[in-house]
């Protein structure tokens, strides 16, 4: 039971630690025929990598990706494909003070009372650079996308850092790309970067709030009860390393509403398909997709790795004060948001695969 795999056709198994010599996954479940390269890969990649701007940790990777199975003159042949990735900037010496020591807000505690035994180095298993192997899968689930679903695309962005939110008013999609924070808001990126910056002097961090949009969703996927779409939305993106909530659609906002606010109405669009006069539901009803956009958010916590003394404990119950040495990120969620665009993707390839073997595509008619 090693735990270290999701999804139910299109299956990923990652592997590898923070500071050991290489990680990656084992890729399953993607149709034969899709064009594929490492070319294809690196982008998503370079996205997530550390050492892009002085926000972000500046341990320097270039997480080039390697396809080690699966492609075969530059398609897939339907058989697993294995992606690895080589660690080469490993500061192991920087953890050698905590080996015995347990870190507030990491899982250094709860690893050692599970297991009894721990890679203290960047926290092993438990380390975001997990996160790596996830975007790379990532983007093979968005190259089989594309040629499965044509015009289908996905978005993540920062819509909140700390108490400080966009203004949605501002949102501008190609904002998105020319800021350090994948922030649809201008002003708001400005903002960020000023206060991001005096947390970083004063060796503190932040949490933040990423929001990931699907566009061009087919409706019917997922299925009711204990395949829902959104149930395994909010599991792939609860299985990201810092998050502690997730929300679709609406969300916790979706309390304040009454029945009358919250229902999506709908017409007959030109097309001949239903027309919503609104999303609160985030393009799924039922745990089945509507056709609409889906929308889903989820809450990152501030980085624990802190230079600021924090108390707790060592592995002799000796009470002690932590100091967290190395490279970190002062808002981890910087570098959640192509997490959450891969997380999004595999779960999406998935339910598609899922749909196309139950019901062959088939839809219900209307008119």
């Amino acid at each position: 039971m090693s735990l270290n795999t999701f999804g139910h056709l299109f299956r990923v198994t990652t592997w590898g630690e923070s500071h050991g010599p290489a990680l990656g996954c084992t890729v399953d479940g993607v149709p034969p025929g899709v064009t594929l390269s490492e070319a294809d890969l690196q982008p998503w990649l370079d996205r997530r990598k550390p050492g892009t701007s002085k926000f972000t940790t500046q341990r320097r990777e270039a997480d080039e990706v390697r396809i080690l199975s699966g492609v075969f003159d530059g398609v897939t042949t339907g058989t697993s494909i294995g992606l690895m990735i080589e660690n080469t900037d490993q500061r192991s010496k920087d953890y050698g003070d905590i080996a015995r020591q347990f870190r507030p807000g990491h899982a250094d505690l709860t690893y050692h009372l599970k297991y009894g035994v721990r890679d203290y180095r960047g926290g092993g298993r438990s380390s975001a650079r997990e996160t790596a192997a996830r975007v790379a899968a990532g983007g093979v689930a968005r190259a089989a996308l594309a040629a499965l679903v044509p015009g289908l695309t996905i978005s993540g962005y920062l819509v909140q850092m700390g108490t400080k939110t966009i203004d949605r008013s501002r949102f501008d999609a190609d904002e998105i790309g020319r800021n350090p924070f994948w922030c649809p808001d201008p002003v708001a990126a400005a903002e960020w970067a000023e206060y991001l910056d005096a947390l970083r002097l004063s060796h503190d961090s932040v949490g933040a709030v990423i929001e990931v949009v699907a566009h061009g969703v087919p409706a019917g996927l997922g299925a009711p009860v204990y395949g829902k779409l959104d149930s395994d939305l909010a599991s792939a993106m609860m299985s990201i390393n810092a998050v502690k909530g997730v929300e679709i659609g609406e969300g916790m906002a979706a309390a304040a509403l009454t029945g009358v606010d919250n229902a999506d109405e709908m017409r007959m669009g030109n097309d001949g398909q239903p027309l919503f006069l609104s999303n609160h539901a985030g393009g799924i009803l039922g745990g089945i997709s509507t056709g609409q956009p889906v929308v889903c958010r989820f809450a990152v916590k501030p980085t624990s790795s802190i230079l600021t003394p924090r108390r707790s404990i060592d592995v002799d119950g000796k009470e002690i004060e932590v100091v967290t040495k190395g490279r970190h990120d002062p808002c981890v969620g910087i570098r959640a948001v192509p997490v959450g665009e891969a997380m999004m993707a595999c779960v999406l390839l998935d339910h598609l695969l899922l749909d196309r073997a139950q019901t062959g595509g088939v839809r219900g008619r209307i008119g």
